[in-house]
């Protein structure tokens, strides 16, 4: 006997190492996955500016103070050749090989300090502009020796400064890495997961409150039932299929448009939602039922007043699960449309627009080295954004939780 307990003793330290083995390697994984992000991913947060005298009236730029002064400054601006002026400048400073220092970011940004100050035309001064991706990346990390020439001429001056890269943040898609930004993406997913939690959740939980409360065991309960099990393990791909030929081949709704796809992520979501709601309400006690009825409440009443309130808790960890699923997709988007090349935020939810796992997998195919910091620090926003609406979720879910 002494011999069995000992040994059943045995089994038990065992199987609990072999729990710990199963947590502490899950946690490596997971610490290694943010770590490798982090390291990509925290440079595309920052940018490099350099220092460019720049005298406008030694340049072939053209342009009248006055008229920026009216609605038509940014118009103007456009037209301009500030690009032009900017490598003119910079050649003239840092010598050959210096005209292409600067992209497209620097440009946009040199339209908006003329447009703020027209006064900037008129004498000679010195601006700080966001180098070019090339420039950038020589700057970060050992890269073309001509590249890395410039940034330590650019160092010896002082005229080289490391700041955070906000328009990252604030701007859309663009071909040139240094001038993208995730707003449009994150924005395009914000409405998106919208239109899919006002669609999902609320029939979602009706079809699970009317199957479980008040449905008719018969043939064609149990054949809704077996649909929805089946439904919840269907590749997304297929619902990316399913809204290509309903909503925009049927219904001609706008192609790319948050509204597509938002219903699209809604036919995936709303299996994962009815099972998790038929299996809450399954787990209300039966004895609040017969209270509720006991007193004279009809029906509806004891579901909508008792039942659905415990099963509130229950329903939201689905709806969790559920919505996370659908931030991450990018199969059934991609059938869509929604891999477009979008350069302006959508304004609404009917207008073109991508969203961040889309972003990712587009920025991921780029050939520019650019784009490889660029693509992790997407990821980052991605997973603070996922962080952001399941811990709004779990709020939620905790806020209305009931204990009897």
């Amino acid at each position: 006997m002494e011999r069995r307990v000992r040994r059943r003793y045995a089994k038990e330290r065992r199987f609990k190492l072999l729990g710990l083995g199963a947590v502490t390697l899950s946690v490596l994984f997971l610490a290694f996955l943010l770590y490798s992000m982090a390291s990509r991913g925290l440079s595309g947060f920052v940018h490099y500016e350099a220092a460019v005298p720049v005298d406008f009236s030694k340049t072939d730029l053209f342009l009248d103070p006055a008229a920026l002064r009216g609605p038509d400054a940014a118009q103007a601006l456009a037209d301009a050749n500030l690009g032009g002026a900017i490598s003119q400048s910079a050649s003239a400073v840092y010598g050959q090989g210096a005209e292409d220092m600067f992209a497209e970011a620097a440009t946009r940004d040199l339209a908006k300090q003329i447009q703020a100050n027209p006064d900037l035309l008129a004498s000679p001064t010195t601006l700080w502009l966001p180098v070019s991706s090339r420039i950038d990346i020589a700057a970060k990390q050992d890269t073309e020796p001509a590249a890395e020439r410039l940034v330590a001429a650019l160092e010896s001056r002082d005229a080289l400064r490391r700041t955070f890269n906000a328009d990252f943040l604030s701007s859309a898609d663009a071909t040139d890495p240094s001038s993208v930004g995730v707003w449009g993406a994150l924005k395009g997913s914000f409405l998106t997961i919208v239109i899919t939690m006002l669609l999902a959740f609320p029939v979602g939980v009706l079809a699970a409150v009317y199957l479980e409360e008040f449905a008719p065991q018969n043939r064609w309960t149990d054949a809704i039932e077996v649909s929805i099990n089946n439904l919840a393990a269907v590749p997304s791909i297929i619902f990316g299929l399913l809204g290509l030929a309903v909503f925009l081949n049927v219904m001609h709704l706008p192609r790319s448009a948050p509204l597509v796809g938002g219903l699209t992520l809604a036919l995936m979501t709303m299996p994962v939602i009815v099972i998790a709601g038929r299996n809450a309400i399954k787990s209300v006690p039966p004895s609040i039922r017969d209270a509720a009825l006991g007193v004279g409440a009809s029906k509806m009443q004891v579901v909508m007043h008792h039942v659905l309130p415990l099963a509130i808790p229950g329903i939201m960890t689905g709806t969790i699960i559920g919505m996370a699923r659908a931030l991450g997709e990018t199969a059934p988007l991609l059938m869509i449309g929604m891999r477009a090349f979008i350069a302006a935020p959508p304004g609404g939810f009917v207008d073109p627009a991508t969203v961040l796992p889309v972003q990712i997998f587009l920025w991921s195919d780029e050939v520019d080295r650019g784009f490889v910091e660029k693509t992790s620090a997407a990821i980052i926003v991605l997973l603070l954004f996922m962080l952001l609406m399941n811990g709004l979720a779990i709020y939620l879910r905790n806020r209305f939780e009931r204990r009897w």
